[in-house]
């Protein structure tokens, strides 16, 4: 494993921040309430820059970005790939946006296809989610999903096909290293890591962050057993070499396995708290949802934003689903409810 470069106390200061040779962080803010920066990683190569993650399309990211590849001695014409974790569109978008300028080549995971294909702005924001929340027992609450409506920085984003799909198990050869690509589902049904065996670096995207838990599934077209996927996704990173840990989001950490052992013991706690909720009569994802805290500070479900009340009822729903496979919870469909009891 190389050794991390000294970085900013401050993981959103703008600037091209180096973590080991020829490799880069440059934090690109955000439009969005609670993330503040995505982080985009610019490995040199003598064949052309390469991107991993972009940003979100609009002038100001591609102003960081082009100020931050100046103080390297770089242009936007240098990039000569990007490779995407996943197709949000903090990640995503402005690849798109640089391809359309540039011709740049952009590829990313191919189970990212579904949310890709399917995506439409007409049929709302989160359409599969509100229908995922009634089976939740969240009528309501589906119904605030359903009348969201897009905000203004989401409009009019370039979305839509890559030039090239990554395929598990692909590797990347460049002149000094090589990415092997990892498919790591779970945050979303497509979303890829790229490690570098030979540097002992693990680019993350969102599958393993040093701060904050990823959200489950979150994409246009979610899978049925997100954590399913998520855990095994975890078990699969933790079982290769010790690396660096590059993020999508926060500060580069120096030990990919400490933070792995870190989540995985956080949703086993949270699985242990899914099963004693069931054994005090809650008998939904919602009910579920509703008793237990959120956030570090500890919030209550109705005291989160509207988003933020869907992503956590269909975590738990994910909870339930694995708890479900382990024979902990048993369920039925109550008139397209799902309503959980203890087993036994």
């Amino acid at each position: 494993m190389l050794p991390l470069l000294e970085q900013p106390d401050d993981w959103t200061e703008p600037g091209a921040h180096a973590v080991v040779d020829h490799v880069y962080r440059i934090p690109l803010a955000l439009p969005v309430d609670g993330l503040a920066a995505v982080n985009v990683y610019v490995i040199e190569d003598p064949g052309g820059l390469i991107l991993i993650d972009s940003g979100w399309a609009r002038p100001e990211t591609e102003k960081a970005l082009v100020e931050a590849l100046q103080s390297l001695g770089h242009r936007l014409g240098d990039i000569d790939q990007i490779i995407v974790t996943h197709a949000h569109w903090d990640h995503y978008t402005q690849a798109l946006a640089l391809r359309e300028s540039l011709g740049t080549c952009v590829r990313i995971g191919w189970e990212e296809r579904h949310s890709i294909e399917d995506f439409d702005l007409a049929d709302g924001s989160y359409p599969r989610q509100a229908v995922l929340l009634r089976a939740c027992g969240a009528p309501e609450l589906a119904a605030r999903v359903e009348a969201m409506t897009a905000e203004p920085h989401e409009l009019d984003m370039p979305f839509g096909p890559p030039d090239a799909w990554l395929k598990d198990g692909e590797r990347i050869v460049l002149a000094d290293r090589r990415l092997d690509v990892l498919a790591t589902p779970g945050h979303t049904r497509g979303h890829v890591v790229l490690r570098d065996p030979l540097g002992g670096l693990l680019f993350s995207g969102d599958h393993v962050l040093p701060h904050i838990t990823p959200s489950l599934g979150f994409e246009r077209s979610p899978e049925r057993h997100p954590l399913r996927s998520y855990l095994a996704s975890l078990r699969l990173v933790r079982g290769m070499p010790d690396a660096l840990l590059l993020p999508a989001h926060g500060p580069v950490t120096r030990s990919v396995h400490t933070r792995v052992d870190e989540l995985i013991a956080h949703h086993e706690e949270r699985l242990d708290e899914v099963v004693r909720q069931v054994a005090s009569g809650a008998d939904t994802a919602y009910a579920v949802a509703r008793a237990l805290p959120w956030t570090r500070r500890l919030r209550r479900l109705d005291d989160l934003p509207l988003v933020h009340q869907m992503t956590a009822v269909l975590e738990i729903d994910a909870h339930l689903d694995v708890l479900a496979g382990q024979g902990a919870v048993t369920w039925r469909d109550v008139e397209g409810t799902r309503r959980f009891a203890p087993a036994g």
